[in-house]
């Protein structure tokens, strides 16, 4: 008998032993897919994970359920990727089966399905009730149905008590069922026959053959050759029957690339400097920081460092904290690297996923792969260089659910399991990162001036208190921030406008009562979303109508807004700035696949002319006519209840302040960026102003080590949770 453990995608404290079927003709490895039976019914899908000896046996008395088949004729994962998930259900104390579901792309993790039966025989002793009748009815046609389609069609709240009544009276029956979700997809494609018959062929089938004969291919898509002879499917069928063409269904990559490539721009002295220095502490230290200002060029740098690699035979991994970061850099590492860049992030479809988890397993294509913070769990074998952009990023901390790992920590060790370096790049440091490159820990290399001489950008505070006593505000606009507004958009330059809130108002509240609609899951606010008319939980999704009339005092017309968001902020652009073309960067914009890439494109070609965003518009976008980026509320991320909360502000003022003034203005200008609050006074305005990260770094660290927080201490969040 031959036990292996088992790895499920599931929170189970460890992996399960199963039975591997004698006399199977199959020969497993470890990292290989099996369908196994988990409980009393369900069937899911687990990793090889361990072989048990003939002692380990031995010891056991009971009886194994054995293994239902093996999905795989090679692994899916590699030992490094087995090492990596081990490490981080060790470190972020997790299973390896919550590592497992939060790595492995959905279509790789097939698990059974519950579907519904009737029973043809079935004669009810009375009248049913309505919901049980309506499910009966549904099952008369013969197929089986999912739990999840009957719930979808009866619009009921949960069909299981329904479902478990019908099958105790005898009315309906259930089986497990496991259906492959990855579907490879493919293409018909047409070419000549290589001894077709002489057969008689009518006027639009000799057009349609001479067409193709033009076209000088062997082959073509079947849907291209439609399109471009203006034939229909009946008429290339038709010649297909007549032994004229061959009609042959190959498999196609869902994922098409631009394959040309162009050379990289040349680097200036500083880069050229920051590069050598780089390769210098790489021999010393398998960690390095660059620490370079924004818009000092840090990603020409990176390029040099990848054509390294690749000219070594290895592979590159480049990390971004956000989906929109991935729009502008893929454009520009496709046209260096061409059909060797590949992009993974959550965007993309699962069909999608696995197609470029399996080219890198297969080393198909894809030397180097941009992704967010999932990329780390690809099937890498010769990774040279690990490169992650904005280390600072809050967002590659993953939160919710298990396993909570930080891609900034999980890389540097992916890197160690391959032998690989990795470079951490940021204009605004991590205080943690810029502790261990000063200590000696990391490489330390800076990149202190921007590309091509220009000055960074001058910043201007405006005291919001003052303005609103004066009463000197449009909206939430401050009077000199107006009228900057207005003067850029009369010299037909563009402006980005920060406000780290999306949704119309932050909540709201009934003037009579003070009653304040909360989310009955999170016990949190409701934000208000005024194009879809809702009030919207921003942590679980949950969903109620703006009320009409307060839902504790049953006062109508008395629910008012509280505090801004962006869909507040582009009203008012539209009203003050009539002649703006505005547009939103946020969740509730760019939720689509090519959200991002739709925004930045249209914004770039200057069809928006003002962009209002939260943090995603902060974040390495290069746009060449920024020359103003107003912050509208700059206390909302200083009132935080973090000890972070300086450095995240420091942080997220500095970057959306690069935005501005990265290209040369012809009248010598330098890029502007205003500030609103109510504490122009606080020290850290200061420390922007002078884009001071030196003398910000020192005041954190004393306060850090005064109050034990990291680096000099650790710290660990415990949260109990229960019904």
């Amino acid at each position: 008998m031959i036990l292996v453990d088992v790895i499920l995608p599931l929170a189970v404290g460890s992996t399960y032993t199963y039975r591997w079927p004698a006399g199977s003709p199959m020969n497993p490895q470890l990292g290989m897919r099996v369908l196994v039976p988990f409980g009393k019914k369900k069937i899911h899908t687990g990793i090889l994970y361990r072989w048990h000896t003939e002692q380990e046996e031995a010891d056991r008395t009971f009886e194994y359920k054995e293994i239902y088949c093996l999905l795989d004729s090679y692994p899916i994962l590699t030992p490094t990727q087995l090492k990596l998930w081990e490490w981080i259900a060790d470190y972020y104390m997790c299973t390896l089966g919550e590592v497992m579901k939060a790595a492995l792309p959905t279509a790789l993790k097939p698990e059974s399905e519950t579907r519904v039966f009737l029973e043809p025989d079935f004669i009810a002793a009375g009248p049913l009730p309505r919901t049980q009748q309506q499910l009966l009815d549904m099952l008369t046609d013969g197929k089986p149905h999912s739990i999840e389609e009957i719930t979808r069609s009866l619009d009921v709240r949960s069909v299981l008590p329904h479902i478990n009544t019908l099958l105790e009276m005898g009315a309906i029956s259930v089986e497990e069922h496991v259906s492959d979700r990855y579907v490879p997809k493919t293409e018909h494609r047409i070419s000549l026959a290589p001894d077709f018959p002489d057969a008689k062929l009518g006027p639009r089938q000799q057009e349609l053959l001479r067409f193709f004969l033009g076209l000088g291919e062997e082959s073509i898509s079947r849907t291209e050759l439609i399109r471009q002879s203006g034939c229909s499917l009946a008429i290339v069928k038709g010649l297909v029957e007549k032994g004229i063409f061959v009609d042959t269904t190959v498999g196609v990559d869902r994922l098409q690339e631009e394959g040309k490539t162009a050379e990289a721009h040349p680097l200036s002295p500083a880069q050229q400097t920051a590069y050598d220095e780089i390769s210098a502490s790489f021999l010393t230290h398998n960690t390095t920081l660059l620490h370079g200002v924004t818009s000092s060029g840090k990603t020409e740098v990176y390029i040099r460092l990848i054509e390294e690699q690749l000219r070594a035979g290895k592979q590159v991994l480049y990390l971004v904290p956000e989906i929109a970061l991935t729009t502008q850099l893929t454009d520009r590492l496709r046209r260096v690297f061409g059909e060797k860049l590949g992009v993974y992030h959550s965007k993309f479809s699962d069909q999608e996923r696995v197609e470029i988890y399996k080219n890198i397993l297969f080393h198909k294509k894809y030397e180097v792969v941009i992704g967010v913070r999932s990329s780390l769990f690809l099937p890498f074998d010769r990774l040279g260089l690990i490169i992650i952009d904005e280390e600072h990023d809050a967002s590659y901390k993953q939160q919710d659910p298990a396993p909570r790992y930080h891609a900034r920590s999980a890389g540097i060790i992916l890197a160690g399991l391959h032998g690989a370096k990795t470079l951490l790049g940021t204009a605004t440091p991590a205080l943690e990162t810029y502790y261990n490159a000063c200590s000696g820990k990391f490489g330390l290399v800076r990149l202190t001036e921007r590309y091509r001489g220009l000055s960074l950008p001058e910043i201007h505070l405006i005291d919001l208190q003052r303005q609103y006593h004066r009463k000197e505000m449009y909206g939430h606009f401050s009077d000199p921030l107006h009228d900057r507004i207005r003067e850029e958009l009369q010299r037909d330059k563009q402006v980005i406008i920060f406000q780290n809130r999306r949704g119309y108002s932050n909540y709201m509240e009934c003037k009579q009562c003070a009653y304040v609609p909360k989310c009955v899951n999170c016990d949190v606010s409701l934000t208000e979303h005024k194009f879809s008319h809702t009030l919207v939980c921003h942590y679980c999704g949950y969903t109620i109508p703006v009320p009409g009339v307060c839902p504790a005092c049953h006062q109508a017309d008395t629910m008012a807004d509280r505090g801004f968001g962006t869909e507040r902020i582009e009203d008012e652009v539209k009203q003050f700035f009539p002649e703006a073309k505005a547009g939103r960067m946020d969740l509730d914009t760019t939720r689509t696949k090519n959200g991002h890439k739709r925004l930045i494109r249209q914004f770039a070609e200057k069809q928006i002319n003002v962009l209002i965003g939260t943090q995603m518009v902060t974040k390495g976008l290069h746009f060449d006519d920024v020359s103003l980026v107003a912050v509208l509320r700059a206390d909302a991320l200083l009132n935080q209840p973090d000890f972070r909360a300086y450095e995240r502000a420091y942080q997220m003022l500095e970057q959306v302040a690069g935005r501005a003034g990265r290209k040369p203005d012809e009248n010598g200008r330098i890029g502007q960026v205003v500030i609103q609050t109510t504490d122009p006074q606080n020290p850290i305005f200061g420390f922007v102003r002078s884009h001071d990260y030196e003398g910000f770094y020192r005041a954190q660290l004393r306060e850090r080590e005064l109050f034990r927080y990291p680096p000099f201490y650790r710290i660990i969040g415990i949260t109990l949770r229960h019904h």
